[in-house]
């Protein structure tokens, strides 16, 4: 029996969504949100995150506002091209806290036609690019950067500051150790 070969017309197309950050600034909120979308879309999704972040709960993704979606916690990014299954929509969070090969990851995932949504933070304490993020915003197709508020003057804020003097790259925290700021208010900080 002959089967026709699918046209390019037919295929199921992939792309790459990145949602970015500092802290408090409502990236796995906003991840959330996409995947619960596509769950009632009847659309099959899988949702990974790092094994290392462990802060609000072992499996599951968890907003600053305990709003929580179940996902499968893996230790290096080439696991979720093992576990993936036959998802349409694949979510993944922290993703600042996952090797490089995440990148990789997610193009192969992409080219598959699989559509891929992506949250973490761009910076890291010091305001430097952080992990993977600058090269997954650079090959996505879509990047949503959102913002907090300062809490120091209240304005837009696009910097994670740490207030303790841990210099490790990795903390996890929530607001006793981290605040939004503002470029001005996080570069004053930095000078103490």
């Amino acid at each position: 029996m002959f089967i026709e070969p699918r046209s390019n017309t037919d295929k199921r197309k992939g792309w790459i969504e990145v949602i970015c950050g500092s802290m408090f600034s409502g990236k796995t909120e906003e991840l959330i949100r996409r995947l619960k979308r596509a769950k009632i879309a009847n659309q099959k999704v899988e949702i990974f995150k790092p094994t290392i972040d462990t802060r609000y709960d072992e499996t599951e993704v968890v907003s600053h506002n305990q709003n929580s979606i179940s996902s499968t916690p893996v230790s290096s990014s080439l696991n979720i091209l093992l576990m993936n299954g036959d998802a349409n929509v694949i979510g993944i969070d922290e993703a600042q806290f996952f090797d490089q090969e995440l990148v990789f990851v997610c193009e192969k995932l992409a080219e598959q036609g699989t559509r891929v949504i992506i949250a973490g933070l761009d910076m890291d304490y010091l305001g430097k690019p952080f992990g993977p993020m600058p090269a997954l915003m650079a090959i996505a197709e879509y990047v949503t950067k959102v913002n907090a508020i300062c809490m120091v003057c209240g304005d837009i804020a696009t910097h994670s500051f740490r207030k303790t003097n841990d210099e490790n790259l990795v903390m996890l925290g929530e607001k006793d150790t981290y605040e939004a700021r503002c470029r001005f208010c996080f570069n004053e900080g930095m000078k103490v």
